[in-house]
Protein backbone atom coordinates (compact mmCIF):
# COMPACT_ATOMS: atom_id res chain seq x y z
CA UNK A 1 0.00 0.00 0.00
CA UNK A 2 2.85 2.39 0.81
CA UNK A 3 4.30 1.79 -2.67
CA UNK A 4 0.93 2.52 -4.26
CA UNK A 5 0.51 5.74 -2.25
CA UNK A 6 3.99 6.94 -3.12
CA UNK A 7 3.40 6.14 -6.78
CA UNK A 8 0.11 8.04 -6.86
CA UNK A 9 1.65 11.08 -5.19
CA UNK A 10 4.56 11.03 -7.65
CA UNK A 11 2.14 10.78 -10.58
CA UNK A 12 0.01 13.62 -9.23
CA UNK A 13 3.03 15.86 -8.61
CA UNK A 14 4.18 15.28 -12.19
CA UNK A 15 0.77 16.02 -13.71
CA UNK A 16 0.33 19.16 -11.59
CA UNK A 17 3.11 20.79 -13.60
CA UNK A 18 0.33 21.66 -16.07
CA UNK A 19 1.87 20.12 -19.18
CA UNK A 20 0.84 17.05 -21.17
CA UNK A 21 2.75 13.77 -20.97
CA UNK A 22 2.69 10.72 -23.20
CA UNK A 23 2.15 7.38 -21.56
CA UNK A 24 5.73 6.42 -22.37
CA UNK A 25 7.07 9.56 -20.67
CA UNK A 26 5.07 8.99 -17.49
CA UNK A 27 5.91 5.30 -17.30
CA UNK A 28 9.62 6.07 -17.71
CA UNK A 29 9.57 8.90 -15.13
CA UNK A 30 7.80 6.75 -12.54
CA UNK A 31 9.57 3.51 -13.50
CA UNK A 32 6.32 1.60 -13.90
CA UNK A 33 4.66 -0.39 -16.65
CA UNK A 34 2.03 1.14 -18.99
CA UNK A 35 -0.58 -1.13 -17.39
CA UNK A 36 0.26 0.13 -13.89
CA UNK A 37 0.16 3.71 -15.18
CA UNK A 38 -3.38 3.21 -16.51
CA UNK A 39 -4.51 1.80 -13.15
CA UNK A 40 -2.94 4.70 -11.26
CA UNK A 41 -4.60 7.25 -13.54
CA UNK A 42 -7.95 5.61 -12.81
CA UNK A 43 -7.20 5.84 -9.08
CA UNK A 44 -6.52 9.57 -9.42
CA UNK A 45 -9.83 10.02 -11.22
CA UNK A 46 -11.54 8.15 -8.42
CA UNK A 47 -10.01 10.59 -5.91
CA UNK A 48 -11.53 13.52 -7.80
CA UNK A 49 -8.62 14.59 -9.99
CA UNK A 50 -9.80 15.13 -13.60
CA UNK A 51 -7.13 13.50 -15.77
CA UNK A 52 -7.84 13.75 -19.49
CA UNK A 53 -6.57 11.17 -21.94
CA UNK A 54 -6.03 11.41 -25.67
CA UNK A 55 -5.42 7.96 -27.20
CA UNK A 56 -3.55 7.11 -30.39
CA UNK A 57 -0.61 8.88 -32.06
CA UNK A 58 0.11 12.13 -30.29
CA UNK A 59 -1.87 10.91 -27.30
CA UNK A 60 -1.21 12.19 -23.81
CA UNK A 61 -2.30 12.43 -20.20
CA UNK A 62 -3.07 15.81 -18.68
CA UNK A 63 -4.54 17.13 -15.43
CA UNK A 64 -7.32 19.56 -16.32
CA UNK A 65 -9.46 21.95 -14.32
CA UNK A 66 -12.41 20.26 -12.67
CA UNK A 67 -15.69 21.38 -11.16
CA UNK A 68 -14.34 21.00 -7.62
CA UNK A 69 -10.96 21.53 -6.03
CA UNK A 70 -9.52 18.27 -4.71
CA UNK A 71 -6.77 18.29 -2.08
CA UNK A 72 -3.57 19.82 -3.40
CA UNK A 73 -0.23 18.08 -3.23
CA UNK A 74 2.54 20.53 -2.35
CA UNK A 75 6.09 19.81 -1.41
CA UNK A 76 7.47 21.85 1.48
CA UNK A 77 8.92 24.68 -0.60
CA UNK A 78 5.76 24.99 -2.72
CA UNK A 79 3.62 25.30 0.40
CA UNK A 80 5.83 28.07 1.78
CA UNK A 81 5.89 29.88 -1.57
CA UNK A 82 2.09 29.68 -1.86
CA UNK A 83 1.56 31.20 1.58
CA UNK A 84 4.12 33.96 1.00
CA UNK A 85 2.60 34.75 -2.39
CA UNK A 86 -0.87 35.13 -0.89
CA UNK A 87 0.50 37.28 1.91
CA UNK A 88 2.24 39.59 -0.56
CA UNK A 89 -0.86 39.88 -2.74
CA UNK A 90 -3.13 40.49 0.25
CA UNK A 91 -1.29 43.69 1.18
CA UNK A 92 -1.04 44.95 -2.40
CA UNK A 93 -4.10 47.20 -2.19
CA UNK A 94 -7.34 47.99 -0.39
CA UNK A 95 -9.02 44.73 0.60
CA UNK A 96 -12.49 45.66 -0.62
CA UNK A 97 -15.17 43.05 -1.17
CA UNK A 98 -14.64 41.27 -4.48
CA UNK A 99 -11.08 42.54 -4.91
CA UNK A 100 -8.19 40.21 -5.67
CA UNK A 101 -6.54 41.49 -2.48
CA UNK A 102 -9.57 40.53 -0.39
CA UNK A 103 -9.70 37.11 -2.06
CA UNK A 104 -6.02 36.59 -1.26
CA UNK A 105 -6.70 37.50 2.38
CA UNK A 106 -9.45 34.89 2.60
CA UNK A 107 -7.35 32.25 0.86
CA UNK A 108 -4.41 33.05 3.13
CA UNK A 109 -6.53 32.20 6.15
CA UNK A 110 -7.63 28.78 4.96
CA UNK A 111 -4.93 27.49 2.64
CA UNK A 112 -4.05 24.79 5.16
CA UNK A 113 -7.39 23.08 4.49
CA UNK A 114 -6.05 22.03 1.09
CA UNK A 115 -2.60 20.93 2.22
CA UNK A 116 -1.45 17.43 3.10
CA UNK A 117 -1.49 16.78 6.83
CA UNK A 118 2.30 16.48 6.99
CA UNK A 119 2.66 20.13 5.87
CA UNK A 120 -0.12 21.77 7.87
CA UNK A 121 1.92 22.25 11.04
CA UNK A 122 4.78 23.89 9.13
CA UNK A 123 2.49 26.24 7.23
CA UNK A 124 0.56 27.05 10.41
CA UNK A 125 3.80 28.03 12.17
CA UNK A 126 4.82 30.19 9.22
CA UNK A 127 1.44 31.94 9.18
CA UNK A 128 1.59 32.61 12.92
CA UNK A 129 5.09 34.08 12.64
CA UNK A 130 4.49 36.24 9.56
CA UNK A 131 3.33 39.84 9.43
CA UNK A 132 3.14 42.01 6.29
CA UNK A 133 2.95 45.77 6.21
CA UNK A 134 0.00 47.33 4.42
CA UNK A 135 0.88 48.89 1.07
CA UNK A 136 -1.39 51.71 -0.16
CA UNK A 137 -2.89 50.93 -3.53
CA UNK A 138 -6.18 50.70 -5.40
CA UNK A 139 -8.32 47.59 -5.13
CA UNK A 140 -8.73 45.55 -8.31
CA UNK A 141 -11.72 43.27 -8.84
CA UNK A 142 -10.72 39.61 -9.03
CA UNK A 143 -13.68 38.99 -11.34
CA UNK A 144 -12.41 41.61 -13.81
CA UNK A 145 -8.97 40.01 -13.94
CA UNK A 146 -10.54 36.63 -14.58
CA UNK A 147 -12.92 38.01 -17.23
CA UNK A 148 -10.08 39.73 -19.06
CA UNK A 149 -7.92 36.60 -18.92
CA UNK A 150 -10.71 34.59 -20.53
CA UNK A 151 -11.23 37.27 -23.18
CA UNK A 152 -7.51 37.29 -23.99
CA UNK A 153 -7.48 33.54 -24.47
CA UNK A 154 -10.67 33.47 -26.57
CA UNK A 155 -9.75 36.63 -28.51
CA UNK A 156 -13.01 38.31 -27.61
CA UNK A 157 -13.55 42.06 -27.81
CA UNK A 158 -14.53 43.63 -24.49
CA UNK A 159 -16.32 46.88 -23.67
CA UNK A 160 -16.12 48.95 -20.51
CA UNK A 161 -16.30 52.44 -19.03
CA UNK A 162 -12.91 53.91 -18.18
CA UNK A 163 -12.05 56.68 -15.75
CA UNK A 164 -8.97 58.61 -16.87
CA UNK A 165 -6.36 60.34 -14.74
CA UNK A 166 -8.36 63.57 -14.57
CA UNK A 167 -11.59 61.77 -13.68
CA UNK A 168 -13.33 61.89 -17.06
CA UNK A 169 -15.20 58.72 -18.03
CA UNK A 170 -15.21 57.31 -21.56
CA UNK A 171 -16.66 54.18 -23.16
CA UNK A 172 -14.12 51.84 -24.74
CA UNK A 173 -14.18 48.80 -27.01
CA UNK A 174 -10.84 46.99 -27.09
CA UNK A 175 -9.06 43.80 -28.07
CA UNK A 176 -7.40 42.66 -24.80
CA UNK A 177 -3.95 41.11 -25.27
CA UNK A 178 -2.02 41.11 -21.98
CA UNK A 179 -2.47 41.82 -18.27
CA UNK A 180 0.50 43.27 -16.38
CA UNK A 181 1.19 43.54 -12.65
CA UNK A 182 3.65 46.36 -12.05
CA UNK A 183 4.41 48.18 -8.78
CA UNK A 184 1.18 47.20 -7.02
CA UNK A 185 -0.98 48.12 -10.03
CA UNK A 186 -2.78 45.96 -12.58
CA UNK A 187 -2.75 47.09 -16.21
CA UNK A 188 -4.38 45.93 -19.44
CA UNK A 189 -2.59 46.23 -22.78
CA UNK A 190 -5.21 46.34 -25.51
CA UNK A 191 -5.87 47.49 -29.04
CA UNK A 192 -8.48 50.26 -28.95
CA UNK A 193 -10.93 49.41 -31.72
CA UNK A 194 -12.27 52.95 -32.15
CA UNK A 195 -8.93 54.78 -31.86
CA UNK A 196 -7.13 52.11 -33.92
CA UNK A 197 -4.09 52.17 -31.67
CA UNK A 198 -2.55 50.43 -28.67
CA UNK A 199 -3.62 51.65 -25.24
CA UNK A 200 -2.78 50.86 -21.62
CA UNK A 201 -5.57 50.85 -19.02
CA UNK A 202 -5.40 50.72 -15.23
CA UNK A 203 -7.67 47.81 -14.39
CA UNK A 204 -8.85 49.42 -11.14
CA UNK A 205 -10.31 52.27 -13.24
CA UNK A 206 -12.40 49.90 -15.37
CA UNK A 207 -16.14 49.61 -14.62
CA UNK A 208 -19.07 47.83 -16.25
CA UNK A 209 -16.75 45.33 -17.95
CA UNK A 210 -18.53 43.08 -20.44
CA UNK A 211 -17.46 40.60 -23.09
CA UNK A 212 -19.02 41.19 -26.49
CA UNK A 213 -19.75 38.71 -29.26
CA UNK A 214 -17.04 40.27 -31.39
CA UNK A 215 -13.82 38.34 -31.99
CA UNK A 216 -10.44 39.46 -33.30
CA UNK A 217 -7.41 37.88 -34.86
CA UNK A 218 -3.84 37.76 -33.58
CA UNK A 219 -1.94 41.02 -33.48
CA UNK A 220 1.81 41.48 -32.89
CA UNK A 221 2.57 43.34 -29.68
CA UNK A 222 4.02 46.86 -29.98
CA UNK A 223 7.12 45.85 -27.97
CA UNK A 224 9.10 42.75 -27.09
CA UNK A 225 6.83 42.29 -24.07
CA UNK A 226 3.78 44.01 -22.67
CA UNK A 227 5.81 44.95 -19.58
CA UNK A 228 8.37 46.70 -21.80
CA UNK A 229 5.60 48.70 -23.46
CA UNK A 230 4.15 49.65 -20.07
CA UNK A 231 7.50 50.83 -18.73
CA UNK A 232 8.12 52.80 -21.90
CA UNK A 233 4.80 54.59 -21.40
CA UNK A 234 5.36 55.26 -17.71
CA UNK A 235 8.86 56.58 -18.42
CA UNK A 236 7.80 58.74 -21.37
CA UNK A 237 8.28 62.02 -19.49
CA UNK A 238 11.23 60.87 -17.39
CA UNK A 239 14.97 61.20 -17.91
CA UNK A 240 17.25 58.18 -18.25
CA UNK A 241 20.33 58.51 -16.06
CA UNK A 242 23.29 56.14 -16.32
CA UNK A 243 25.78 56.05 -13.47
CA UNK A 244 28.32 53.83 -11.80
CA UNK A 245 28.17 53.43 -8.02
CA UNK A 246 31.16 52.18 -6.04
CA UNK A 247 29.11 49.64 -4.10
CA UNK A 248 28.01 45.99 -4.53
CA UNK A 249 24.98 45.38 -6.75
CA UNK A 250 22.82 44.02 -3.89
CA UNK A 251 23.29 47.19 -1.86
CA UNK A 252 22.64 49.42 -4.87
CA UNK A 253 19.49 47.53 -5.86
CA UNK A 254 18.21 47.83 -2.30
CA UNK A 255 18.81 51.59 -2.24
CA UNK A 256 17.03 52.06 -5.58
CA UNK A 257 14.18 49.65 -4.73
CA UNK A 258 11.49 52.30 -5.30
CA UNK A 259 12.93 53.44 -8.64
CA UNK A 260 12.49 52.07 -12.14
CA UNK A 261 16.08 50.96 -12.59
CA UNK A 262 18.27 48.28 -14.17
CA UNK A 263 21.49 47.05 -12.59
CA UNK A 264 24.70 45.51 -13.89
CA UNK A 265 27.43 44.27 -11.55
CA UNK A 266 30.75 45.43 -13.02
CA UNK A 267 32.67 43.64 -10.27
CA UNK A 268 32.22 42.86 -6.58
CA UNK A 269 32.44 46.55 -5.62
CA UNK A 270 31.00 48.51 -8.58
CA UNK A 271 27.54 48.60 -10.13
CA UNK A 272 26.27 50.22 -13.31
CA UNK A 273 22.76 51.67 -12.90
CA UNK A 274 20.33 52.91 -15.55
CA UNK A 275 17.48 54.67 -13.77
CA UNK A 276 14.45 56.62 -14.98
CA UNK A 277 13.74 59.71 -12.91
CA UNK A 278 11.46 62.74 -12.98
CA UNK A 279 14.12 65.14 -11.66
CA UNK A 280 17.69 64.83 -10.44
CA UNK A 281 16.56 65.42 -6.85
CA UNK A 282 14.99 61.94 -6.74
CA UNK A 283 18.49 60.46 -7.05
CA UNK A 284 19.68 62.04 -3.81
CA UNK A 285 18.03 59.74 -1.22
CA UNK A 286 19.36 56.42 -2.59
CA UNK A 287 22.81 57.88 -3.25
CA UNK A 288 22.90 59.37 0.24
CA UNK A 289 22.05 56.03 1.84
CA UNK A 290 24.76 54.28 -0.15
CA UNK A 291 27.49 56.74 0.95
CA UNK A 292 29.60 55.64 -2.02
CA UNK A 293 31.44 57.26 -4.88
CA UNK A 294 29.38 57.97 -7.99
CA UNK A 295 30.27 58.50 -11.63
CA UNK A 296 27.46 59.97 -13.75
CA UNK A 297 27.85 58.98 -17.40
CA UNK A 298 24.76 60.63 -18.87
CA UNK A 299 23.06 62.98 -19.33
CA UNK A 300 25.31 66.01 -18.88
CA UNK A 301 22.54 68.10 -17.28
CA UNK A 302 22.04 65.60 -14.46
CA UNK A 303 25.79 65.31 -13.87
CA UNK A 304 26.15 69.09 -13.60
CA UNK A 305 23.15 69.38 -11.29
CA UNK A 306 24.54 66.74 -8.91
CA UNK A 307 28.01 68.26 -9.08
CA UNK A 308 26.59 71.64 -8.19
CA UNK A 309 24.63 70.18 -5.29
CA UNK A 310 27.73 68.44 -3.99
CA UNK A 311 29.70 71.64 -4.24
CA UNK A 312 27.13 73.48 -2.15
CA UNK A 313 27.26 70.79 0.54
CA UNK A 314 31.05 70.64 0.67
CA UNK A 315 31.66 74.34 0.38
CA UNK A 316 33.03 74.12 -3.15
CA UNK A 317 34.41 70.55 -3.45
CA UNK A 318 32.40 68.41 -5.82
CA UNK A 319 31.35 64.98 -4.57
CA UNK A 320 30.34 63.76 -8.04
CA UNK A 321 32.99 63.06 -10.68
Amino acid sequence: MADVTGRILALLTTLQSGRSFTGEELAARLDISPRTLRRDVERLRGYGYPVSTRPGPGGHYRLVAGAAMPPLVFDDDEAVATLLGLAALAVGGDAEGGSVEEAATRAYGKVDQYLPARLRHRVARLRESLESTAVPGPATAARDLSTLADAVRRRRIVAFDYRGRTGEVSSRRVEPHRQIHHRRRWYLLAWDVDKEDWRLFRTDRVTDLRVTHGVHGPRPLPADTAADYLRRGLDRDRTRVVLTVDAPSAAVADAFAEHDAEFEALDDARTRVAVMTDTWEWLLPPLAFLAAGVTVHEPDAIREALRGFGARLRGGDAMVR
